[in-house]
């Protein structure tokens, strides 16, 4: 049986982002072998896509910076460069909207239906996406 390693937490900040170091994780993981098959089919989707439109970059662009060894800070500078650098007050918004995907929104419905299919219906500590990954991870 395969060892597999989980990926970042959402919540492990890069430079005042969430999200970005799971995004980075992932690449490399799935590039060493070392991530669950049950990621593959939504990598550069979701959370991952999400993350690329916020900065102005292409998925695929992104994923040839990290596999190359840059670092998550390196990654996040070169898409400053190639794409944006958000303000402060964007940046604010954004983690904000990340951390409460799920959360009496529009994936609110989604959220439960993920909590049932894992058998986390009465799991009141999760409450939205950013709680189930963690869950999922084994971090919560």
């Amino acid at each position: 049986m395969t060892e597999y390693t989980s990926p970042s937490s959402p919540r492990d900040v890069v430079s005042g982002y969430v999200y970005f170091a799971r995004l980075c994780s992932k690449v490399r993981l799935h590039q060493s072998g070392g991530l669950d098959p049950e990621f593959h089919a939504n990598l550069g989707k979701g959370m991952d896509l999400w993350t690329c439109q916020f900065l102005h970059v292409d998925y695929a662009e992104l994923e040839k910076v990290i596999t190359t060894g840059a670092s998550d800070q390196e990654t996040l500078e070169w898409c400053w460069q190639k794409g944006t650098q958000p303000d402060e007050n964007e940046l604010a918004w954004w983690n904000s909207y990340m951390r409460n995907r799920g959360f009496r929104d529009d994936l609110s419905e989604r959220l439960a239906m993920r909590k049932k299919d894992a058998g986390w219906e009465d799991r009141d500590d999760i409450l939205c996406f950013f709680d189930l990954l963690d869950a999922d991870d084994g971090r919560l």
